[in-house]
């Protein structure tokens, strides 16, 4: 009946389907959410678009990727600026000469790099062994306990001590005073929200909301020639050599009694007793001058079975467990797997939509 059938309408799916069906494939698009767009689901409440799923802000270096998404909307000009919240100091994010000026009260580059070395000398580390280790070395110990420890021990859930060193090999230090988070060349928001994006791309496909793979596995395998799974990788083999490791996230939607909650999109929380890592306020992505406004609390978590996969964790014992389901896949001629979940790999939406083009061309090439 389709050429192919794609589980998952989020970014992935959906660009490997609108290049399909342009080229004259047969798709069949199904998600077990009840709407398209999958993470970067925007959704309109009180006029303000809302980010259910975590802030999303599309950067590139990328022209051709940049030129392509803007096929399908017009992007505003935002810049994301970060601010760190730790305990009644605001800092800013990544860490540059205005966040060294508040910390240390230094006024130039050269007093700034002075301080810095002072503190990597006095934690003497030669060889890290842990995350802790890692950033004292980088930075020094009066950025690390402000601005690192807490905010990432509530991320992976662990003492920053019993994390491996790799996850920040390198820490963004600038010493200009620029506050912009992205060094790419090209940033911004999509006027009216990522849905409509997705939507544009499936136009064309027959959608299917609602709809869980795993529920009837056998007829949708048999509805198209071939399948682009972009679920859990491990899931789709059963777990047969256990479980892949995930952080999840929970996220707390409100609406405040006041027009401006915070005065930035995204202020980050870097003490551990503050549960949550971040607030969102969406309205800002879109410099929005509703008279209400909308909040999101975002929570790390521990992911169990029933739970919303977010992040791969790319250790060392993981990515041995994917190289195994990999051989599996390598084996499956008429499945495709794609996106963070299919390929185990923290991917952002330039990187997505950069992997599902070259999916599209490999798909191309055995045609011919």
């Amino acid at each position: 009946m389709y050429d192919y059938l794609v589980v998952g309408a989020g970014l992935f799916g959906a660009v490997f389907a609108y290049e399909m069906t342009k080229k004259g494939r047969r798709c069949l698009v199904i998600d077990k959410r009840e709407h398209i767009g999958g993470n970067i689901y925007t959704e309109e409440i009180e006029g303000i678009k809302v980010h259910k799923y975590g802030a999303h802000i599309f950067h590139t270096d990328n022209r051709k990727i940049w030129d392509y998404i803007n096929k399908f909307a017009e992007f505003n000009r935002y810049t994301n600026c970060v601010v760190a919240r730790y305990k009644d100091e605001l800092y800013n994010l990544p860490f540059n000469m205005n966040t060294f000026n508040k910390l240390w009260g230094v006024i130039t580059p050269a007093e700034a790099k002075k301080k810095i070395e002072a503190q990597r000398k006095e934690a003497g580390i030669i060889t890290p062994s842990n995350l802790e280790e890692q950033a004292l070395s980088l930075v020094g110990r009066d950025i690390y306990e402000k601005l690192i420890k807490g905010y990432t021990e509530k991320q992976w859930g662990k003492p920053a001590k019993e994390l491996p060193a790799f996850i920040i090999k390198r820490l963004p230090v600038r010493f200009t005073y620029d506050n912009n988070y992205f060094n790419d060349k090209f940033q911004g928001i999509p006027v009216g929200g990522y849905t409509e994006i997705v939507e544009k791309m499936l136009e064309g496909c027959e959608v299917r909301l609602s709809a869980d793979y795993f529920s009837d596995r056998d007829k949708y395998d048999g509805m198209a020639d071939k399948v682009l799974f972009t679920g859990m990788i491990d899931e789709y083999f059963d777990f047969c050599y256990g479980n892949l490791e995930y952080r999840t996230l929970r996220f707390e939607h409100e609406m405040p009694d006041t027009d401006n909650f915070q005065g930035n999109a995204v202020v980050n929380y870097t003490e551990y007793d503050i549960p949550y890592t971040r607030i969102i306020e969406h309205k800002h992505f879109e410099f929005g001058n509703q008279k209400n406004t909308i909040i999101t609390k975002e929570y790390p978590d521990v992911w169990k079975p029933g739970m919303e996969p977010y992040y791969p964790v790319n250790n060392d014992e993981n990515n041995a467990l994917y190289n195994k389901y990999l051989k599996l896949a390598e084996n499956k001629k008429n499945v495709i797997f794609g996106g963070r979940l299919g390929m185990y790999r923290y991917m952002d939406m330039h990187n997505v939509i950069e992997e599902a083009l070259i999916c599209v061309g490999k798909e191309m090439e055995e045609a011919l």
